[in-house]
C-alpha cells in the first residue's frame, strides 16, 4: 500500500500559526522543552502538523489566555484539557444572571453566523440605550461572555471574529454620526495597540468614550511599532496615547513595551493603558496610568482637565448630543 495514501493530512506551521494565535518561535520553544507537538516533516523538510495536534493546540492557547502557564497544561491530554477548559465558567462571575440571560441572545446570534440580526440587534441597542451606556453596559460584557463561550469552545475562532467585526461595523456608523470633536477639544488621544497585539475592539470602544467626553481623537489602528507611537504622538501634539491590551499577550513583553515607550515619549504625554491583560493592573510601570474599565476614563479625564486648567464645557456638550 501506498504510505502516501494513509498518510494523515496535515497542516504547516504558517497556517498553525494563524489557527491559533501561537507563534512559531513558540511552537518550536515547546517542541524541545516540552515534547510537544510533534510535527511531522512534508516534502520540502518542513514541520507539518496533523489536525489532533492542531486541535489540541487550540485548547492549550484557550488556557493561556484565561492564565494557565504553558508548563502546567502542554503535556495533559485532551479530555483533561477539555475538563479545565469546561470549568472556566467565568461569566457568571463577573455578569449578574439576570444580565447574562439578555446577553445570551447575542451569544446564540453568533452560533447562528446570523450576523444581520447581530448587527441588527446592536444598532436597536445602541439608539435606544446610547452609546455610553451600549459600550460599557452592553458591549463589555458581552465581549466577556463571548470570550468565555470560545474558552470553553462553545464558539469557534471564525464565529468570534465575525462578532468582533460586527461590532467594530456598529460602533464606527454610531461614531460616524457624532457631531464633529471641537477642534480644540481637550485632552488630543492618540489610540493604537503594541505591535503583538492585533485586537483593535478595545481602542474601538475607548474611543467612543473619549470622544463622548468631548476629546479630540485619533486612532492609528492596531499593532503600532513604538518608534511610529512616538513619532505620531509627538506629530499631532497629542496630550494622551492610549492603550488596549488582551490577556494573550506576554506579561514581560507588556511591561518593558510599557518602560520602553515612556523612556522615549516626551514627559508632558501621558500613557492610559487599559483592557483585560491582569499585568497592567498588578505592576505599577512608573508614568503609566492603568485603568481598570472603560467608566475609569471620565474620572481620569476629570483630573487631567483639572491638572491642565480645561474647561469641561466640551465634554458636557458631547455627552447631551450622544
Amino acid at each position: 500500500m501506498n504510505d502516501r495514501a494513509i498518510r494523515p493530512i496535515t497542516v504547516s506551521i504558517a497556517a498553525v500559526e494563524r489557527d491559533t494565535g501561537l507563534s512559531k518561535d513558540t511552537l518550536r520553544v515547546w517542541e524541545r522543552r516540552y515534547g510537544f507537538p510533534q510535527p511531522q516533516r512534508d516534502a520540502f523538510d518542513e514541520r507539518a502538523y496533523p489536525l489532533d495536534q492542531v486541535e489540541k493546540l487550540r485548547l492549550i492557547r484557550r488556557l493561556l489566555d484565561a492564565g494557565h502557564r504553558p508548563g502546567r497544561i502542554v503535556n495533559l491530554t485532551v479530555d483533561q484539557l477539555q475538563s479545565i477548559s469546561g470549568s472556566l465558567a467565568t461569566t457568571p462571575q463577573r455578569i449578574s444572571q439576570d444580565d447574562n440571560s439578555n446577553l445570551r441572545r447575542y451569544v446564540d446570534l453568533v452560533k447562528a453566523h446570523d450576523m444581520d440580526a447581530l448587527r441588527r440587534e446592536l444598532s436597536q441597542s445602541s439608539l435606544r440605550m446610547g452609546l455610553a451606556r451600549f459600550v460599557t453596559d452592553l458591549l463589555a460584557p458581552l465581549n466577556v461572555a463571548i470570550g468565555d463561550a470560545w474558552m470553553r469552545g462553545q464558539v469557534e475562532v471564525f464565529e468570534e471574529h465575525m462578532y468582533t467585526e460586527s461590532v467594530n461595523v456598529v460602533l464606527r456608523n454610531a461614531l460616524s454620526t457624532m457631531p464633529a470633536s471641537n477642534v480644540n477639544g481637550r485632552p488630543r488621544v492618540l489610540l493604537t495597540t503594541f505591535p503583538q497585539e492585533p485586537h483593535g475592539l478595545g481602542i474601538l470602544m475607548a474611543e467612543a468614550i473619549f470622544q463622548l467626553e468631548g476629546c479630540k481623537t485619533l486612532s492609528l489602528g492596531v499593532q503600532t511599532p513604538i518608534w511610529d507611537m512616538v513619532l505620531a504622538a509627538t506629530s499631532h501634539r497629542a496630550d494622551v496615547l492610549a492603550l488596549s491590551f488582551t490577556a494573550s499577550l506576554n506579561p514581560n513583553y507588556v511591561l518593558n513595551g510599557l518602560t520602553e515607550l515612556r523612556e522615549k515619549l516626551p514627559p508632558h504625554i501621558e500613557i492610559w493603558a487599559g483592557g483585560a491583560c491582569p499585568v497592567i493592573h498588578r505592576k505599577e510601570v512608573p508614568g503609566v496610568v492603568a485603568l481598570d474599565a472603560l467608566e475609569s476614563i471620565g474620572e481620569q479625564l476629570h483630573q487631567w482637565r483639572h491638572a491642565h486648567g480645561v474647561s469641561a464645557t466640551a465634554s458636557s456638550a458631547a455627552r447631551e448630543t450622544a
